[in-house]
C-alpha cells in the first residue's frame, strides 16, 4: 500500500516537472498555460476511462449475424462515462503524424468532447494553435504515460488535483488570485458531512467544494451524482470553465453560473434563499464599494445590512454580507461551513449587532481558528464558520470553539496543511461535542487497523506484544528508523567503495528499496504521534473535555459575557507551556561561546584563503 502511494506521489511530481518545463521553455504564462494543460490531462483521464467501459460493454455486447453490435454513446453516459469519437481519442492524437498541424488536431478533438456533454458546452479551451507542435506533441507524450492506466483507481482525478493546486500557486503568483488549500476544504467538509440534497457554493472558484463533498460522498457507498444537485455562482468565468473540468474529471454533475449575474453580492442566481442543506464556500475577504441599496434589494439578509458610509452609500467591509447570506440560503435543516477573515469574529459596530443576532439562533454550531500559511502565496490566518439548523438538543444553545493554530503540518517554509490524520482528529473533536463516540471508537479502530498494517509488513516479535499501546509502539518505530537509516548509512558507504557498474547498481537498488521502509515507518510514526495526541486528550473511549488551549464548549451565556465574540483563543485559553528543564540564560550563554569559536575558526581560515590568492597573484 505504501509503494503505491509514493509511486503516485513521484509519478505526480514527475508529471508536473516535465510539463513545466516545458512550459518556462514556451515563455507561457501559467495563466495562458493552465487552462489548456488540464484540458489535456482532463482529456487523458475522459479516455481512460472509455476504454475501461468499452472493454466492459464490449463483454457482454449483443451480436446480429455474427457481427458484434457497436456500442453508442447513451451506453457510456449510463456507466457516468464520455462517449469519445475516434478523432477525440488520446491515442489517436498521440499517433499523428508529424505533417499534420496537431494544435488543429486537439482543438477539433476538444469541439467533439463538448458535444458529448452538455456540462461543458464552451468550455473546452480551442487555443491549441498557440503552441508549436513540437511542444504540443511532447505535452501529449508526457501524459500518455501507461502508468496512469496500470495504478488504477481515480488516479488521473487525483493527478488533476495536483495540477490544479500547483497551478494554482503559480497563477496566484502571477495574478494575486488565491485559491482554498484542499485541507480546508475537506475539514469543512468532514465537518458538515454531507450525504443528500442541494448544496451551494456562491463562489465556487475552481470547485474544490463540490469536489471534496462527491468524494465524501461516494466514499459512504453511495454516489454523489445521485444524492446531491450541485449549484455554483463564481463572477470570473475563467474560473468557472476550471469548475466545470474539474467537475467532470471527477464524474460528477452540477450548475454553474458565471459573469455578471453570478455576482452573488446582487443576485441569487439560482434562487435558492431557504432552500439548501449544505452551503460551502471560501469568499474574498473584507471587499469594499458594495453598494448597500443593490446588496439590500437582492434580499438574504436575516440580520439587516452591515455599516454603510453615509457618504458613499457602500458597504466599507461586505464580510457579513456573505456571512448573511450563507445563513439565509439554508432550509429549516440545513447546514453551512465556510472561510472567513479571522477579523471577523469579533468585529465591532454593525458587524457586532448582526454577530449578536446570529449567536442568538442558536445555530452557530463550531468555530474553528486557523493557523498562518495555508493559503499558497497569503500569510492571513482564518476562521472557519458552521452553522446548523437542526443541532441536537443539547447543543442548541452552546458553540464548540477549537484553535487549531498550533495544529498542522509544515509543508514547507511557506505552507501548512492538515494531514489526513490531523483532519481526522479534529473531526473527532466535533463528533465528540455531537454525542458521536462510536465515530471516535471508530477512529481509533482505524488507527489500531493501520498500525497492524505495518506490524503485518515488518517480520519483528516487538510487534506481537499482546498488551501493545500507542507509546510501545513509538518505541519500536524509533528503533526501526535507526536501524533502517544506520543500515543505508552503510551502504552508502560501501556504494562509494565500489568500483563494477553491476555492484553498483545492486547496492542502489538496496538503498532505494531501504530508504522506500524508511518512509513508510516515518509515515507510521506520524500516525502514531496524532494518536498519542488524541488519546491524550480524550483517552481511547473518547469522553468530551475542555482542552485548555484547544477547545471548549461555551454557552450562549459565556459568549454574551464576551460581548459575542466568536473567537476561539477568548474561550479556550492558552496551554501552559511545559518547563524543558533548560536553564535559559545558561543555553544562551553556551550558543554565544559556539558562536565565538565558530567565528574565530571563519577568521583563521579566511586568513589562510587570503594568503594563498596573494601567493597566487604574485607568481
Amino acid at each position: 500500500m505504501a509503494d503505491n502511494k509514493i509511486n503516485i506521489r513521484k509519478l505526480e511530481a514527475d508529471l508536473w516537472e516535465s510539463a513545466d518545463l516545458l512550459r518556462a521553455g514556451s515563455k507561457l504564462t501559467s495563466s495562458q498555460y493552465c487552462m489548456p494543460v488540464l484540458a489535456l490531462l482532463f482529456l487523458r483521464y475522459a479516455y481512460s476511462r472509455f476504454k475501461m467501459v468499452e472493454a466492459e460493454l464490449l463483454k457482454n455486447r449483443p451480436s446480429r449475424g455474427g457481427r458484434v453490435m457497436p456500442v453508442e454513446p447513451n451506453d457510456f453516459a449510463a456507466k457516468s462515462a464520455l462517449y469519445l469519437p475516434r478523432e477525440a481519442q488520446f491515442d489517436y492524437l498521440v499517433n499523428l503524424s508529424d505533417d499534420q498541424p496537431l494544435g488543429e488536431a486537439v482543438n477539433h478533438a476538444m469541439t467533439l468532447v463538448e458535444e458529448q456533454s452538455e456540462q461543458l458546452t464552451g468550455i473546452l479551451p480551442k487555443s491549441y494553435t498557440m503552441f508549436s507542435d513540437e511542444l504540443l506533441r511532447e505535452l501529449l507524450r508526457i501524459f500518455n504515460n501507461k502508468t496512469l492506466d496500470e495504478i488504477g483507481g481515480d488516479v488521473i482525478g487525483r493527478i488533476y488535483e495536483y495540477f490544479l493546486s500547483k497551478f494554482a500557486k503559480a497563477v496566484a503568483s502571477d495574478d494575486g488570485v488565491f485559491f482554498t488549500p484542499k485541507s480546508l476544504v475537506k475539514m469543512l467538509v468532514n465537518v458538515l458531512e454531507p450525504n443528500q440534497g442541494i448544496m451551494l457554493d456562491p463562489a465556487c472558484g475552481s470547485g474544490g467544494m463540490f469536489v471534496q463533498t462527491g468524494d465524501f460522498v461516494n466514499a459512504g457507498g453511495m454516489n454523489a451524482n445521485t444524492q446531491m444537485t450541485f449549484y455554483g455562482q463564481e463572477k470570473v468565468e475563467y474560473n468557472a470553465q476550471l469548475c466545470l473540468m474539474n467537475m467532470a474529471v471527477h464524474g460528477l454533475n452540477g450548475r454553474i453560473i458565471s459573469g455578471d449575474e453570478a455576482n452573488s453580492f446582487y443576485h441569487d442566481a439560482h434562487n435558492l434563499a431557504g432552500k439548501c442543506n449544505y452551503v460551502m464556500a471560501n469568499p474574498p475577504f473584507n471587499v469594499d464599494k458594495v453598494k448597500a441599496e443593490s446588496a439590500s434589494a437582492a434580499g438574504r439578509l436575516p440580520f439587516g445590512l452591515p455599516g454603510v458610509n453615509a457618504k458613499t452609500k457602500e458597504i466599507g467591509n461586505a464580510n457579513y454580507l456573505w456571512i448573511s447570506y450563507f445563513y439565509a440560503y439554508l432550509n429549516d435543516h440545513g447546514r453551512a461551513g465556510f472561510v472567513m477573515a479571522s477579523s471577523a469574529t469579533d468585529s465591532a459596530n454593525k458587524d457586532r449587532d448582526i454577530r449578536e443576532k446570529l449567536v442568538l439562533t442558536g445555530d452557530v454550531d463550531v468555530m474553528v481558528s486557523v493557523g498562518n500559511n495555508f493559503f499558497y502565496t497569503l500569510s492571513l490566518p482564518c476562521s472557519l464558520w458552521f452553522f446548523d439548523k437542526a443541532k441536537r438538543l443539547e447543543n442548541k444553545n452552546r458553540v464548540l470553539f477549537i484553535d487549531a493554530r498550533n495544529y498542522y503540518t509544515v509543508v514547507d517554509r511557506t505552507l501548512n496543511e492538515w494531514s489526513e490524520w490531523q483532519l481526522k482528529n479534529l473531526q473527532a473533536i466535533v463528533h465528540l461535542y455531537r454525542g458521536e463516540q462510536d465515530k471516535y471508537k471508530s477512529l481509533i479502530k482505524e488507527y489500531w487497523n493501520a498500525l497492524s498494517e505495518h506490524a503485518e509488513r515488518h517480520d519483528n516479535t516487538a510487534w506481537q506484544d499482546s498488551e501493545m499501546t500507542f507509546e510501545k509502539a513509538l518505541g519500536i518505530l524509533d528503533s526501526e528508523e535507526a536501524s533502517y537509516k544506520k543500515y543505508i548509512k552503510e551502504q552508502q558507504d560501501t556504494l562509494k567503495k565500489t568500483k563494477g557498474k553491476k555492484d553498483k547498481d545492486e547496492l542502489k537498488a538496496i538503498i532505494a528499496a531501504n530508504e522506500a521502509e524508511l518512509a513508510y515507518t516515518l509515515e507510521t510514526k506520524d500516525l502514531v504521534n496524532e494518536a498519542l495526541w488524541l488519546t491524550s486528550k480524550f483517552g481511547l473511549d473518547g469522553e468530551y473535555q475542555d482542552v485548555l488551549g484547544l477547545c471548549k464548549i461555551a454557552t450562549i451565556d459565556e459568549i454574551s459575557e464576551k460581548n459575542y465574540s466568536l473567537t476561539p483563543g477568548a474561550y479556550v485559553g492558552v496551554a501552559e507551556v511545559e518547563d524543558d528543564g533548560v536553564d535559559f540564560h545558561e543555553r544562551m550563554n553556551e550558543i554565544h561561546a559556539e558562536l565565538a569559536t565558530l567565528n574565530a575558526e571563519a577568521n583563521v581560515l579566511m586568513n589562510e584563503i587570503m594568503k594563498e590568492w596573494e601567493t597566487l597573484n604574485s607568481k
